[in-house]
Formats: structure tokens, sequence, C-alpha cells
């Protein structure tokens, strides 16, 4: 292959070609920056946003390097996943570890511009992002381990901002995983039938026949945890902002409820925008409240 064709192929290990996964991990990041000041009764520094904003982005594109490494000889037996760089050979193996090394190695530079102690708190977040990708040969919770590993950036900013994290911040990252868990289901969902022939478990195996009303359940919790942390942090009306996200739960129901792959995908990917209103939501309140 020339340049031009491995370069193309690294965006597809990384997902650099793919923005909507970087973006679900990327908001959430940006509501514990935004809550976390807001603890403080403050807007937080652009500095800290960058930060967190491009750790995020970083650490988003190394997991899914070290994702298809330990997939590599699984992926090209699933529908959706077989013509991945690694899966069909335009990339090697090392080239992924590699990728992993480098992209943590340049998340964790982030960190001599955050207090000394967040970076105790990051090497939990670097230890999930390795572990997950191997945990759906043993588990069928790997989504509960995404969930962590994506929503460990959540402890981190309230580290950062406030120096702890007190029971709103934990209760964030709770609501985090209970939506993660829900969206990852779905994700989940589309693969189920290759996943069931190779041996690979995941919530969605696992769930069976509930599938659907957990996914719905979870997508619940997370919107009431979401009030109550808004209805802490802000004035009785903000919460309200968020009752939007009913009619995209709802929306997002009527695609998984006949379980067709294709639609659950489009499910999955519809999330985007849960993660984009509470940011939009996460911000005016601040910037109403604190600005």
């Amino acid at each position: 292959m020339n340049f031009l064709d491995k370069l193309i192929a690294w965006l597809e290990l990384t997902r650099f070609d793919k923005p909507v996964g970087t973006e679900l991990l990327l908001y959430p990041t940006l509501w514990a920056v935004f809550l976390a000041n807001a603890k403080l009764g403050q807007l937080p520094s652009v500095r800290y946003v960058l930060i967190f904003a491009l750790g995020a982005i970083l650490m988003r594109a190394a997991g899914c390097a070290i994702n298809d490494f330990a997939d590599r000889k699984v992926d090209g037996q699933v529908k959706r996943t077989k013509n991945r760089p690694l899966a069909d050979g335009r990339l090697s193996a090392r080239t992924a570890v590699l990728s992993f090394v480098v992209l943590v190695l340049l998340s964790a530079s982030l960190l001599f511009f955050l207090p000394v102690q967040v970076f105790y708190w990051s090497l939990v977040a670097v230890a999930l992002a390795f572990i997950y990708p191997f945990m759906k040969r043993y588990t069928h919770l790997p989504q509960v381990v995404l969930a962590a590993a994506f929503g460990w950036a959540i402890p981190m900013a309230y580290v950062a901002s406030t120096g702890n994290v007190d029971f709103w911040g934990w209760l964030l990252f709770v609501a985090y995983m209970c939506w993660t868990v829900a969206y990852d289901t779905q994700y989940a969902m589309c693969d189920r039938d290759d996943d069931l022939k190779v041996g690979v478990k995941s919530t969605a195996i696992l769930f069976g026949r509930y599938d659907v009303m957990i996914v719905c359940v979870l997508n619940a919790v997370f919107l009431g945890l979401m009030t109550w942390v808004f209805h802490h942090y802000f004035t009785a009306w903000t919460k309200w902002l968020l009752l939007p996200m009913v009619g995209l739960f709802v929306y997002q129901y009527t695609l998984i409820a006949h379980r067709e792959r294709l639609s659950c995908f489009k499910s999955f990917r519809h999330n985007v925008w849960v993660g984009r209103y509470v940011f939009l939501v996460t911000v005016v309140a601040c910037v109403w409240h604190f600005g």
C-alpha cells in the first residue's frame, strides 16, 4: 500500500473517520468540566475545557486501536467489522499496539497542565481502556467496563477542578454509565447473531428478550439522575430543560423495538444528539447562573 492508503487505514483504525464515537466520549467529559466548576460557582477556564476535550479525543482513538487489536481474529467473522484494517490485513497488529501506546502518551502529556493528583486517577482510565476490549471473552458485561472507561474522565474533571469527587460527581458518573450501557447495548444488538456464532459476549446477549425494556429503563434512570444533578446545581426551572430528552429516547425505542440490525445501529448513532443536547443545556445553565 502507498502512504495515502496506509493513512486512510490508520484513520479507520483510530476511528478518526467516525466522529460519532468521539462525541459520545467528548460531551460527557465536558458536562463534568462545567458541572464541577458549577460547584465552585464559576465557569471553567478555557484551558481546562481544551485539555479535557483533547484528552477525550486522544483516549477514544487509543481505545479503538487496542479494541481492534483485541478483536483482530474476530472482526473478520462479523458482518459489520469484517472490513476493519486489521481484519482485512491492511494494517498489522503491531501498528495497532504502537498507535495505542503513542496516543496514550500524547494524552498523558496533557497531565502536565493539570494538578498532580489527576495523574493518579488517570492510571485507572488507561487500565480500563486497555482491558475493556478483552472483557467480551470473559463476561457478558463488557459494556459496563466500557462505560467505566469512557466515564472515568468525569471524576478526573472533578479532581482537577475542585480537588475531590463529591456525591454529585459520582452521581453524574453513575448516570453516564447507565446511558453508556444503554447505547452500547443498542450497538451490540447489531452484532448479536454474529457474536453468538463466534462466542463473543455482550449485554445484548445477556439481556435476551428483555433487551429493549432494559435499555429503556437505563435511559429513564439516566434522565432521572441527570435531573437530580441539575436540580442540585441550578435553580429549579433549569432541570425542565432536560424534558425534551424524553422525546429523544422515545424515538430510540421506536427504532430498536423490532431489533432490526440497521435500525439498532441508527438508534446507537442517534445518542450523539442526547450528548449534544445535554452539553448545550449544561453550558446554557452555567452561563446563565455564573456567566
